[in-house]
């Protein structure tokens, strides 16, 4: 539970990027300094040491030896002087009974006391060692600093001492510990204020963001999100969510714009549906009637045919606009000659033209497209159908030609026209530019609309212009057959030229 606890501090679940950022430069900064802190204050220092303990070990020995080379008393402590005396080392001669001579740099001798050299830390390493050497670091007579050893000769029975002071390469050492720990400490905070500036600098415009972000949550559809920043990826990050942030906005409102279309739909299709059914319902009520004449009964029956054909077109449209629109493989492209369809469909509308005593013009030389066939004859006959429909006087014509890769076909009638304010709907579903007349002719109001769809799943545009009085004009254009394809449409094609 309690290494929970630390962890959860040094490491917590959820923490800001600011706060991460400072425990990372505070933990890895922190590592180089005690690394550095403990190679300076003990690999380092403790390397030095050792190889001025191995020096002045040496030097003791040597001193042994020539003490060991002299018979008498006076002569060791001549020896002894002589050395402290040309160097700047203490040098301290004995046996393990006595003090012979203590001797401080610069050759004056001290007052000995036996007690206080016995119990000296580095003499008493040196008679209880086992290889007789002893060292201590401690202070001198004058106060200093210094640096002991004491070797213990056992075949002679000599001790011999000398001190000196800290090397100069140690002493420096030692303020450099001082000043690295300072400057460790002091780069420890620099590198916690640089985490935290560094860390400001990126969280700033983070923030900017997610407050952007929450805006745009909360229905501010369009804001925009702005950052002061340099940085090059939290501009690409604001742009890039900008640009997200603009296609959301288009989805929304395009989507509230299908919810409106859908709901203007499910009213149509209701108010289209609920008319013929009503209609129905009043002629089987009346038919029902004994009383009813004969010729009256008939009439009746033929109103309430119409109103279920009616329907029934309705129905059927409607299914083809949901497969269309849903169905991408509905559309099976074929190479064809383009007017033979056109005469195909032009004979069939020809009765209907004639009973209104209008021209239908569809002579044009033939031209091979690559298209859906039974798709592009649906096309045609809504809208030659469609031009017979709002004429009652002129012609009705309809026109192909080659222009550039593609085949235009253009069908042009004399009728009623179409204002300029209701050209950009007249593909709509169930719009009507004349609701009155069009519903007494039977239309459904989804020819144009299949149209439309039609075309746009063969990758092109049905185009209008109309002025009103004087008629209208629909155009799309179709592919050209390719080079080379099917043989028996070329070979036609080649013998009605």
């Amino acid at each position: 539970m309690r290494w929970r606890t630390v962890r959860e501090l040094f490491y917590p679940r959820r923490a800001s990027t600011q706060t991460w950022m400072m425990l990372t430069f505070a933990v890895f900064v922190g590592l180089a300094v005690v690394g550095v802190g403990l190679y300076s204050f003990l690999v380092l220092r403790g390397q030095i040491g050792e190889a001025e303990r191995a020096t002045l070990r040496d030097q003791a020995a040597r001193f042994a030896v020539q003490l060991e080379a002299v018979p008498d008393r006076a002569s060791r402590l001549a020896v002894g002087a002589q050395i402290a005396g040309l160097t700047n080392v203490d040098v301290a001669v004995a046996t393990t009974d006595e003090v012979l001579g203590d001797f401080q740099a610069g050759g004056e001798a001290a007052r000995t006391d036996g007690g206080a050299f016995f119990d000296s830390p580095e003499v008493a390493a040196a008679l209880s060692a086992v290889d007789h050497v002893g060292f201590a670091e401690r202070a001198g007579p004058g106060g200093e600093e210094r640096l002991y050893v004491a070797l213990y000769r056992p075949e002679s029975g000599l001790l011999v001492r000398l001190g000196e002071p800290l090397p100069p390469l140690l002493v420096a050492i030692q303020r450099v510990q001082a000043v690295l720990a300072v400057g460790m400490a002091l780069a420890l905070v620099l590198a916690l204020l640089g985490a935290w500036l560094a860390a400001r600098r990126v969280t700033r415009p983070l923030q900017a963001i997610t407050r952007s972000a929450q805006r745009i949550n909360e229905g501010d559809l369009d804001g925009r999100i702005q950052v002061k920043t340099r940085a090059a990826e939290f501009q690409d990050l604001a742009r890039s969510l900008n640009h997200m942030a603009g296609r959301f906005r288009n989805d929304i409102h395009e989507l509230q714009r299908m919810q409106r279309v859908q709901n203007e739909f499910i009213g149509n299709v209701g108010h289209e549906v609920k008319n013929p059914i009503h209609a129905v319902f009043g002629y089987l009520e009346a038919l029902a009637s004994d009383s009813l004449a004969p010729d009256q009964r008939k009439k009746y029956a033929h109103k309430g045919l119409a109103n279920l054909q009616r329907l029934n077109s309705l129905f059927s449209d409607l299914i083809e606009i949901a497969r269309l629109e849903y169905r991408e493989d509905m559309i099976r492209p074929t190479t064809f000659d383009l007017q033979d369809l056109i005469e195909e469909v032009g004979e069939m509308l020809e009765p209907k033209a004639n009973e209104k005593m209008l021209e239908l013009a569809y002579d044009n030389p033939s031209l091979a497209v690559h298209a859906d066939r039974n798709r592009v004859r649906q096309v045609l006959t809504n809208l030659i159908d469609n031009a017979i429909a709002y004429s009652d006087q002129g012609s009705v014509r309809c026109r192909m030609r080659r222009h550039l890769d593609k085949a235009r076909i253009e069908v042009v009638d004399t009728g009623r026209g179409i204002s300029a304010d209701h050209l950009d709907r007249v593909f709509d579903r169930f719009y009507r530019v004349d609701t009155a007349r069009s519903r007494k002719e039977g239309g459904t109001g989804l020819g144009l609309a299949i149209v439309k769809q039609i075309l746009e799943a063969h990758g092109e545009t049905i185009h209008v212009e109309s002025t009103k009085g004087r008629g209208t004009r629909f155009w799309f254009e179709l592919p050209l057959a390719p080079a080379g394809g099917d043989g028996q449409v070329t070979e036609a094609v080649a013998a009605r030229a």
